[in-house]
C-alpha cells in the first residue's frame, strides 16, 4: 500500500492548528497519534473512523508526526489504523471538546 504524497492528498493537514473560532463547548474533536508497537510515530498511516455499528464514516492519512484528527459527533467510535507496520483498533467514547487518543499498530 502506497500513501499519497502531501501534494496529491486532498485531506486537510493533520498537523495544522485547530481552526480559529472553533467552539470546543459545541464541537467534538477526536485527535491523536498512531504509533508502532515499539512506540515510534507512524507517518502515512490510514486512520478510519467507524461508528458504533462498525460502519465506515471517514478516513485521513497521518501527518509526518503520525497525527490524525476527526470532527465527529459525541458518542462511541472505533479508530482503525492501517499501515506498513501493521494494523490496530482503538475504541473511544468521545464527548464535546478535544478527545486525545493513541492508536498502536502491530503486524
Amino acid at each position: 500500500m502506497t500513501a499519497p504524497t502531501a501534494a496529491g492528498c486532498a485531506a486537510p493537514d493533520q498537523a495544522a492548528p485547530l481552526p480559529a473560532g472553533l467552539d470546543l463547548e459545541k464541537e467534538t474533536v477526536i485527535s491523536g497519534i498512531v504509533r508502532s508497537a515499539e512506540g515510534e510515530v507512524v507517518p502515512g498511516a490510514y486512520v478510519r473512523l467507524l461508528d458504533s455499528s462498525g460502519e465506515f464514516t471517514a478516513e485521513v492519512v497521518t501527518s509526518a508526526a503520525g497525527q490524525f484528527r476527526f470532527f465527529a459527533a459525541p458518542g462511541s467510535w472505533t479508530l482503525r489504523a492501517l499501515s506498513r507496520h501493521g494494523n490496530g483498533d482503538t475504541a473511544v467514547t468521545a464527548g464535546r471538546g478535544i478527545n486525545e487518543v493513541s492508536v498502536t499498530v502491530a503486524a
